[in-house]
């Protein structure tokens, strides 16, 4: 009876034990959320699948296009009314100098992706980031979240929250950046 109770004492000890040390030397797959990035700053880049799943990545457009990317989720009320601007916004100005990509971080990834640019009438290309990681390396705080990025690569304008890409300000921003020549980019 006696050992049962020691037993009984001393396995909860060591398995803590046994915790803590792996937890101090072990290699954590947790990533540091790292702070929004500010106007003139690099864009950091990024790869997330399509709805084909074909990966694309941010830098893909460096030196070419001004990007205006949009963070979101379909289960987000603001989403649901800021998006459909940014379908307008696209319709607009889409073609050899602008694209939008608009990251999903819902978890279910296509499953419910496609229903929502269905519903909404979306024909912007969505990416898929079903573990939120963009969320970690943008700094944001909420969904939506929107970055307009230059030709270079450097971010000329941040959104928190939802913005109506209608407005004439927002546009006339993103048609100046557009007029910029292509660069060179050397990867």
């Amino acid at each position: 009876m006696n050992r049962i109770l020691k037993l009984l004492f001393v396995l909860p000890l060591i398995i803590l034990v046994v915790v803590v040390v792996i937890g101090l030397t072990g290699k954590s797959e947790k990533r540091e959320k790292l702070p929004r990035p500010t106007i003139g700053e690099p864009a950091r880049d990024f790869s997330f699948p399509d709805l084909d799943g074909r990966e694309v990545s941010l830098s893909d457009f460096y030196g070419k296009k001004v990007v205006f990317l949009n963070i979101w989720a379909t289960w987000c009320t603001s989403c649901k009314k800021e998006l459909p601007t940014v379908q307008k916004m696209y319709e607009k100005l889409k073609g050899d100098d602008f694209e939008v990509l608009a990251v999903s971080i819902d978890t279910l990834g296509k499953k419910v992706v496609v229903p929502f640019m269905k519903k909404y009438r979306l024909t912007f290309p969505p990416l898929l980031n079903t573990t939120g990681s963009i969320q970690l390396l943008y700094g944001t705080t909420g969904v939506p979240e929107s970055f307009i990025i230059d030709k270079q690569g450097n971010i000329a304008y941040v959104e928190i929250g939802p913005g109506d890409w209608r407005e004439h300000e927002k546009q006339s921003l993103i048609k100046g950046l557009m007029k910029e020549p292509d660069l060179e980019v050397i990867k």
